[in-house]
């Protein structure tokens, strides 16, 4: 029997989290970690990185649905536009020095 919010992982119940972008419950696993550094949105592969995240399916075309409905100023709880290159270059494979 599956729990009310949270999936069954082999018996255990695992996080999850809301993806910014198309607003659908995921694993935690399964999103891209964001976190804002200044005035630029990085990825956060290791899950390190300190401040408050946002979370976000590794798909360009919910990144861009994000940028459309501006759910990262929202999310980060900041007033004015925020650089989106780094996560777009990670998600499109571009090599990058990424956090």
């Amino acid at each position: 029997m599956r729990r009310h919010g949270k999936l069954e992982y082999g018996g255990h119940a695992g996080p999850q989290r809301t993806c910014v972008g198309c607003r659908v419950r995921t694993a935690k696993s399964e999103l891209l970690h964001l976190v804002r550094v200044e005035d630029q949105v990085v990825p956060d592969l290791r899950g390190r990185l300190p401040g408050r995240g946002a979370s976000l399916h590794p798909s360009l075309s919910c990144l861009e649905l994000a940028e459309r409905r501006r759910a990262f100023p929202r999310a980060f709880r900041v007033p004015g536009p925020l650089d989106m290159s780094p996560v777009r270059a990670h998600l499109e494979g571009e090599p990058r020095n990424v956090m």
